[in-house]
């Protein structure tokens, strides 16, 4: 297959691009690179990839033929999308819609990267698909919530209106290496803290939970998905939940570091927990994330390892 990937320089996109080519396919990224970085994909050089630095909320024209379009491009952790909020939201809208547009031109496949954000700070636990959310739409993270709920109606639109062959799936807390050191997030976070002995920064009292999925077993269900005939959305994540407090320690006893925890004030509609029902994904796509979370830590390690020690931090 000849595959388009936007976003495809980012920490998930990137994964993406990797996993497509090892399958034999040709694959196109288009990154403007705002949160994504060539570093993750330079090692992709010379097998069947083009990457493209181009903004997929301007017109959007790939010559030759396109059998599936993924569309990742969008900040995707709070610290960026509240740096950048008109760029989300346009990625979400615009970006989406071009991209929706190249996929009914060249009649293929599209598969959309939403978010559990859609579901908000949920009211509903652990979250199914047919659950609609719980979301400020003008609090600081609407305009991520808000960017990819309007890119599923959008993409089901073009579903029902034109016939387009699309995916939408809804991606749950994901680790691994390429994740920024500065990304934000608790995973790069808190092992970043860890490795250099500064405190563990927890936000309020850590009770609220999360779930973690390793990127592999995440890229795993993204393609399975590509190649099923399901529309509508499906979770895909790990079920295994914690709280933030015991990923906290659980990081501490990983790296052995002896760091103190310290708490800090909770950001504005955080989600008090997070948890995907994946039923629906064992059901139709067979798949279960299949790495521990002990086991993904450890692999994600060196990679943060490797960049501290680039930054001369270590």
């Amino acid at each position: 297959m000849r595959i388009v990937v936007t976003g495809g320089a980012g920490f998930l996109g990137s994964h993406l691009c990797e996993r497509l080519l090892n399958d034999g396919h040709e694959v196109i990224c288009l990154d403007n690179l705002l949160t994504g970085s060539t570093d993750n994909i330079a090692h992709l050089a010379g097998r069947e990839f083009t990457f493209i630095n181009y903004d997929v909320t301007n017109y959007l024209f790939v010559d030759g033929p396109v059998d599936a379009i993924f569309h990742f491009a969008s900040p995707a952790s709070p610290i960026d999308y509240i740096k950048y909020p008109i760029q989300t939201l346009k990625v979400g809208s615009l970006g989406t819609h071009k991209a929706l547009g190249l996929a009914r031109a060249k009649n293929a496949k599209f598969l959309l990267a939403s978010t559990s954000e859609v579901y908000g700070d949920p009211l509903v636990h652990p979250q199914t698909e047919d659950y609609w959310g719980n979301v400020n739409p003008i609090g600081p993270r609407g305009v991520y919530d808000e960017a990819k709920r309007f890119a599923e109606a959008l993409v089901m639109a073009y579903h029902r209106s034109h016939g387009l062959d699309t995916r939408i799936v809804r991606i749950f807390n994901t680790y691994g290496p390429r994740m920024r050191i500065n990304d934000g997030r608790v995973v790069p976070a808190f092992i970043t803290q860890a490795l250099l002995g500064e405190p563990i920064s927890v936000f309020g009292d850590g009770s609220q939970t999360r779930s973690f999925c390793f990127v592999e077993d995440l890229i795993d269900g993204i393609v399975r998905l590509l190649h099923s005939n399901q529309n509508t959305p499906v979770n895909i994540g790990n079920p295994t939940e914690m709280t933030v407090m015991q990923f906290a320690e659980t990081i501490l006893r990983i790296t052995g570091a002896k760091c103190k925890i310290i708490h800090e004030e909770l950001p504005e509609n955080d989600p008090k927990t997070r948890r995907p029902d994946i039923t629906l994904a064992k059901n139709i796509l067979g798949w279960e994330p299949k790495v521990p979370l002990e086991e993904g830590i450890k692999r994600t390690i060196p990679y943060f390892e490797k960049m501290l020690r680039s930054l001369g931090k270590l």
